[in-house]
């Protein structure tokens, strides 16, 4: 061997060598196992992590090595762990079927071994059957190196997660068979001859017959928010009489990291008298933007901080369905300990309107509608139990306000819209289109390609889809490897989807430059409507594309997204030029009195 060759295999070793020294090695032991507790006065079995209910947070510094033994001593059931937003390898994810990882077996033993590429807030949690449901999630903070913040707003004095989530005394596997047995199983705020009553009162009896009718026909409730109810709202595992607390000193910032790790729950989170300030949306800095209250999807996480100066604050995250609260405490710990939580009045719940349908406009008083013009077949034509319509599939909502309250107009504490958190007048709720990259996007490209994801479902038998298949019966989506993508998510369904995109970043498109999009790895898509997000497909391998309501995947809404070096008769997008070319067509060959019928429903 030369000289030359032995000094550069030296040079090279030498370089390997260094790198090992400075990236530090982060190991964790994770035992998941049966266990007994107790959050509503109720011993019941469910699964720990380390005998921990949830499971243990887990931090790491950008640029660590991380590696984490994960036991699975449950008797007959195999297990995974997924580590929600993080940038790996395929196989390191943790979906069984994906990328050759088959599960943890019983008994069994995965040893998860990965680069950890970037900062902010994440979690972790299974995805085997229900299992996340039943206890196996945590909480994994991730900081810069050094622990120096990325810009001057980020700087706090103290730094909690704030992690949500929702207890039911069922376990996950009783719930999916009771969804399936109705998907109205759990719906016990059903409007009463009180509601109705008050609804004749305020827009008279034709009005509130003609429109009880078209409910009735669709075969929906209005009040159908959420599919399952009868949960315990925790704050990092406790009830809001266990009351978790975390102290601050007067002019000290606080950062807080929450996490939305409930299986079927949004939020919306408040801390009466206190300010935020959003500095990060799903672990990715964002510029800062001062609010009030945010509504948080399931599997979102948002960075806000916080300067309490006075002795007690209620941080107050309440479900959308307006059923209970997740209650936590900050206390100025120069004052003494004796404030018990204040449990506040419900705001009103919401009712669906046809908006939420996808039909009718955003600037309608949805109190004041008459449906008696609409015929009975146009009418049965409008079955959400089926939830897939032509009107629906030829909207495009894709230039809506993704969280604007559709109206806000309250008469006997009625509000309307699904997006509608009845936000105190004068309050800041954060809207998606507030949300603006820290940094400048690398990727700033024109979407070459579009994927469309389309979400429905059919009530009747609880079965959720993306693209009218369940996973079962997908074919898995294709994409090129490198491609500048436009994933449309349109929803033909009367329920808002968190959709969750394993191993890659989307650029929500929510009217910023490209170069501001904000980077998500969860979108929430609002009922009736469309969200667009630009992706770049930079990591190789099958990727889980899914709802995030746990009993929505499970029971259909998810598919297999695969990167790879395919060819354009392979993929599962289509040319954005070739799609204007289609639609420029069609738009000449409608008869214009189709379009003017049309013209309502788009925004």
């Amino acid at each position: 061997m030369s000289i030359h060759i032995k000094q550069t295999l030296l040079l090279g070793l030498c370089l390997s060598a260094s790198t090992w020294v400075f990236a530090e090695v982060k190991e964790y032991h994770l035992n998941i196992a049966e266990g007994t507790v107790n959050i509503t006065g109720k011993p019941v079995k469910r699964i720990t992590v380390n005998g921990q209910f949830p499971a243990p947070l887990l931090e790491f510094e950008e640029g660590d090595d991380a590696v984490i033994h994960v036991h699975n001593h449950l008797k007959n059931q195999d297990s995974s762990i997924h580590w929600h937003g993080l940038l790996l390898p395929g196989l390191m994810d943790g979906v069984p079927g994906f990328n050759g990882f088959n599960g943890i077996k019983p008994n069994g033993d995965f040893v998860y071994k990965f680069k950890v590429r970037q900062s902010g807030t994440y979690w972790y949690h299974a995805h085997s059957k229900g299992q996340e449901q039943d206890g196996l999630y945590g909480s994994l903070v991730i900081y810069p190196k050094d622990k120096k913040p990325l810009a001057a707003h980020e700087k706090a004095d103290r730094d909690y997660v704030v992690m949500l989530s929702d207890f039911h005394d069922q376990t996950s596997d009783k719930i999916q068979k009771n969804l399936k047995i109705s998907a109205e199983y759990y719906q016990d705020q059903r409007e009463t001859l009180g509601d109705i009553w008050k609804q004749a009162q305020r827009d008279g009896v034709k009005a509130t017959w003609s429109d009880r009718k078209m409910w009735n026909q669709m075969r929906m409730l209005k009040t159908d928010l959420s599919d399952v109810t009868g949960y315990t709202f925790l704050v990092n595992g406790k009830t809001p009489t266990q009351n978790w607390t975390g102290m601050f000193k007067p002019n000290e910032k606080v950062r807080l990291r929450f996490i939305n790790a409930s299986a079927m729950s949004f939020f919306d989170v408040r801390i009466p008298n206190l300010k935020m300030t959003v500095v990060a949306a799903d672990g990715q800095p964002v510029k800062p933007v001062p609010v009030d209250e945010f509504r948080i999807g399931t599997a979102e996480t948002y960075d806000v901080i916080v300067e309490p100066q006075i002795g007690h604050y209620q941080i107050e995250a309440e479900s959308i369905d307006r059923s209970g609260f997740a209650i936590a405490t900050l206390h100025n710990e120069n004052t003494p300990m004796g404030h018990g939580i204040h449990m506040p009045q419900p705001r009103p719940r919401s009712l669906l309107t046809m908006d939420d349908m996808g039909h009718g406009s955003t600037s309608m008083d949805h109190s004041k509608m008459d449906h008696s013009s609409m015929s009975k077949e146009s009418m049965q034509d409008m079955d959400h139990s089926k939830m897939n319509h032509a009107e629906l599939q030829a909207m495009d909502h894709s230039q809506h306000e993704n969280t604007q309250p559709t109206s806000t107009k309250q008469n006997n504490t009625v509000v309307y819209g699904w997006a509608n958190a009845s936000t105190p007048k004068g309050d800041k709720a954060l809207q998606y289109s507030d949300l603006k990259a820290l940094t400048p996007q690398t990727d700033t490209r024109e979407a070459e390609s579009e994927l469309v994801i389309r979400l429905g479902g059919t009530m009747e038998r609880y079965i959720w889809t993306i693209n009218g298949k369940k996973f079962s019966d997908a074919e898995p989506l294709k994409v090129k490897y490198g491609e500048r993508i436009r994933v449309k998510f349109i929803n033909d369904s009367m329920m808002a989807h968190p959709m969750h995109l394993h191993g890659m970043f989307m650029q929500l498109e929510n009217g910023q430059a490209s170069a501001d999009m904000p980077n998500k790895h969860t979108v929430i898509v609002p009922p009736g409507k469309t969200v667009t997000t630009l992706l770049t497909a930079d990591e190789l391998g099958e990727w889980a594309i899914h709802c995030h309501l746990l009993y929505h995947m499970s029971a259909g809404m998810m598919n297999k997204l695969i990167v790879a070096n395919v060819t354009d008769g392979a993929v599962s997008t289509q040319k954005i030029k070739a799609l204007q070319l289609n639609q420029n067509v069609e738009s000449k060959t409608v008869p214009s009195t189709e379009m003017k019928g049309d013209s309502h429903a788009h925004h």
